[in-house]
């Protein structure tokens, strides 16, 4: 029974968000209990989101059906492990600092502590040294991580802030360099000199994970090679050409397999060679292999053991001396030139020297870019360290396609975009990155008399994290480093996803706290967008295959997009989110549950459209749950179903047993949208119908027994829905169950279906009261009348007996003076006012 004060006369959703979030934070309401048993605990892998600007839309969108499923499984009685994470190293970040600093890192700068960027950044970056460079990251990232923290709170996120950590944290740079060191002894690390995809713009290398296809012009150039012809879009890559290659199957050159032709301005003899991946059908049949063009030229020259010729600088320059073979004075015109000056001047040589057939033919085709970059990537010959992925090891890759095979997948097609990664890769994943925010390559090396470090044999530290740059090696002093003798660090950082593909291990402690780590180790979900399967999802399973031997999880929530009007995905690197789209301006405008609401209703993995309408009818659902829950807690009835026995109420338990039934099995299924949809049918039928039939018994307008019964149903139905919408709308829901329970609705246990069968549990009653109810409401309404109404007579035809068992409440609802009932099988009613 709840008591009359702590009902507000006029219910409102002002003030709910801000009242229970501080609430819950006080109570630790959503507090992992450490001590719960492991097959009690429900660990969620949450994305850390990349600190690189103000988060939108779409992010709540996604972050919001995590949390859906976090609060129904706490209900459902689980020790909900939900941490959250910032993602804070790496080129978004240092890319958000030089644009918002105007600085630029250069790490030969010695460090200034006393450097201040400067207040309106100028046209020209101020150059600082690398240390300077991470303090300003690491003030940028806080500022941002407050902002985000704040969001979060907001949107009523149940996170357990006490397991918050970064990707640049201690523990993070920690367990990430353990798992390399651990990756270099086992052998599944390992360094490379050779060719490395390469971003011109942001200077460092790239993994094909990062890759991304824009459509670009370009043109076809057909070009003589002595009898033969290639066409190409590359002309300016000539110098760098070390083979011809034709499909073993094409008979035009079947008879010059294993010759040799001369390259055109360039005179270098390079053989015609056969290779199966080669078009037969595009262009000529004859392809030029650089070193390098693209991947299959890698593959090309790694399969047939061609020499290497390499022109392209990482400064997106051709080198200043020509690569072997190539005569000085023929590359002297294109030394040092920019892609694009290198093309026009060989285009123009071709054409002076007869060896262009013809003028460029203009194409648009597909041309690979770096996901957050401005210029196609190139590939460029220099060290980096790999970790093995099952590119070259049909084993391993097999290993990876079982592990993807073994794990759950929500909505299950998307297990087909790992399988199609995993089947698709080309090389080992590079993992080094030439920039400064980030986790340090953990190793030292030797120098030789000539201070040139001696990589095979390198320094592991003994105590983690460290920095190379600034920590010393065991037996030297910082005075030794860079010196003959001496030592020097490895200069790389990792790849931020050879450290997010490690969250797990980092949320759960792996390292400073094995009792945590056995206790949500493996985790049960992972809620990610589909666009990152190839890279979070893929990255992580693999690392958890080398270190532990099992999936890191077992079930995989696949997100969709927000796709803004145009249809395409908001997105930070975007910029394409509307400020009146904006996570704040949408949370002033509609409140936190009505948001969550847009956000539940979508299906999994689904791209959906913003829509404002849908926030709309979700803060029409949360304010009815307010009215409704005040209406109905005025009766005082016990939420008991042992005191239910009338017909009408009996059915509306059978139906919201049913509701529970398929909301718990929609959960389980991690179908949450499915979950709201029946819930919130069966609250509008309680509220429209149900609640009218009854109402009159429920104000005492009956035998004792009759109103005991209604008050029962309805309080029991009022418990029911309020946890059924607990974990979408839960300012709301916290706010109802606080004027008649203790404790918090999002502690409560999940809702549980009747005991069948119930005396009388037919649905039937309900929904044949709730038919003639309709028409007797849609005659008054015809008639501009009102609806209190009365019914001069009632005639129905349908199921006489469970008709007369309604009878009595359709008579007080309808306000009707006489009836007459006739057995039909088609449900039927005339309404004469």
């Amino acid at each position: 029974m709840p008591e009359a004060d702590r009902i507000p006369q006029r219910p409102s959703l002002d003030g709910l968000e801000e009242k229970w979030a501080g609430v819950w934070e006080v109570e630790g309401t959503y507090r992992f209990d450490r001590t719960a048993a492991r097959e009690t605990v429900f660990a969620i892998d949450t994305p850390p989101p990349t600190v690189s600007g103000a988060l939108h839309i779409g992010h709540v969108f996604s972050y919001t059906q995590t949390d859906i499923v976090a609060r129904y499984q706490r209900m459902r009685g689980k020790a909900v492990f939900y941490p959250m994470g910032w993602d804070d190293n790496g080129l978004p970040t240092e890319r958000r600092v030089q644009l918002t600093f105007g600085v630029q890192c250069d790490p030969t700068l010695p460090y200034d502590p006393g450097f201040e960027p400067p207040e309106k950044p100028g046209k020209d970056r101020v150059l600082i040294g690398r240390r300077n460079f991470v303090e300003l990251c690491q003030r940028q990232t806080d500022l941002d991580e407050q902002s985000y923290e704040r969001l979060w709170k907001h949107v009523g996120l149940s996170v357990d802030w006490t397991h918050l950590y970064t990707t640049i944290g201690d523990r993070a740079r920690a367990t990430a360099q353990r798992a390399f060191l651990n990756s270099l002894e086992r052998g599944e690390a390992y360094p490379l000199d050779g060719p490395t995809l390469w971003d011109v713009s942001f200077g460092t290398a790239v993994a094909q994970a990062e890759l991304e296809d824009r459509e670009r012009p370009g043109a076809y150039h057909r070009i003589r090679f002595g009898e033969h012809h290639v066409e190409t879009t590359r002309p300016e890559l000539l110098p760098a050409c070390v083979a011809l290659v034709a499909h073993p199957g094409d008979e035009r050159y079947k008879p010059y397999f294993g010759t040799t032709v001369r390259t055109p301005l360039f005179h270098v003899e390079v053989p015609l060679l056969a290779h199966h991946l080669a078009d037969p059908e595009k262009g000529s049949g004859l392809v030029m292999v650089c070193t390098f063009g693209d991947l299959t030229d890698v593959t090309w020259w790694r399969e047939l053991d061609l020499p290497t010729r390499t022109v392209m600088q990482r400064n997106g320059r051709l080198g200043l001396q020509p690569p072997d073979g190539v005569d000085e004075d023929a590359y002297a015109p294109v030394a040092g030139l920019t892609i694009n000056q290198a093309r026009e001047k060989v285009v123009a040589m071709l054409r002076a020297s007869g060896e262009l057939d013809g003028e460029p033919r203009p194409i648009t085709h597909a041309v690979k870019f770096y996901e957050k970059g401005d210029r196609p990537v190139e590939i460029v010959a220099t060290r980096q360290w790999y970790i093995r992925n099952g590119a070259r090891s049909p084993e391993l890759r097999e290993t990876l396609l079982a592990r993807g095979r073994e794990l759950q997948w929500t909505p299950a097609h998307m297990r087909v975009r790992y399988e199609h990664w995993v089947e698709g890769l080309t090389g080992d994943w590079v993992i080094s990155r030439q920039r400064f925010f980030g986790v340090p390559i953990p190793l030292w090396y030797r120098l030789d008399a000539d201070a040139n470090p001696i990589h095979d044999d390198p320094i592991v530290p003994k105590a983690l994290p460290m920095d190379p740059s600034s920590d010393t090696p065991p037996g030297f002093e910082e005075a030794d480093r860079g010196r003959p003798g001496g030592f020097i660090g490895d200069p790389d950082v990792m790849d931020t996803w050879a450290t997010s593909s490690l969250t797990p291990q980092i949320a759960g402690r792996w390292l400073d706290d094995p009792e945590l780590f056995g206790l949500v180790f493996p985790m049960d979900m992972r809620p990610q967008a589909h666009e990152i399967i190839r890279t979070w999802l893929f990255t992580t399973v693999l690392r958890s295959q080398f270190e532990h031997g099992v999936l890191p999880w077992g079930n995989a929530a696949i997100a969709g997009w927000i796709l803004d009007p145009d249809r395409k995905k908001i997105s930070k690197s975007k910029d394409n989110a509307r400020p009146d789209d904006s996570p704040e301006v949408l949370l002033e405008r509609f409140g936190a549950d009505a948001i969550r609401y847009w956000a539940g209703s979508a299906r999994r993995g689904v791209d959906t459209a913003l829509d404002t309408n849908q926030m709309k009818v979700g803060r029409r659902l949360a304010v009815k749950l307010l009215n409704a829950s005040r209406f109905v807690l005025g009766f005082g009835g016990a939420a008991d179903p042992a005191r239910v026995s009338e017909p009408v109420d009996l059915a509306l338990l059978a139906a919201l047993s049913t509701v529970v039934s398929e909301a718990t099995a929609a959960f389980e299924e991690f179908d949450y949208a499915r979950a709201l949809e029946v819930t919130e049918q069966f609250f509008w039928t309680f509220c429209d119908d149900y609640v009218e039939l009854v109402k009159a018994r429920a104000y005492g307008e009956a035998e004792p027994a009759g109103v005991e019964s209604a008050r029962a149903a309805l309080a029991v139905a009022l418990s029911t829905v309020q946890r059924l919408f607990a974990p979408f709308l839960p300012y709301v829901a916290e706010e109802v169950w606080s004027w008649w329970q203790e404790g918090s609705v999002h502690r409560a246990p999940w809702p549980h279906e009747l005991p069948e069968p119930l005396p009388g549990g037919d649905v039937a009653p309900l929904r044949l009261a709730a038919e003639v109810l309709g028409a007797i409401r849609r005659a008054k309404s015809a008639a501009q009348q009102s609806m209190r109404a009365e019914v001069a007579r009632l005639e129905v035809a349908g199921p006489v007996a469970t008709l007369e068992r309604v009878r009595a409440d359709l008579t007080a609802a309808g306000n009707v003076r006489d009836w007459s009932i006739v057995e039909a099988e088609e449900l039927s009613a005339t309404v004469t006012l």
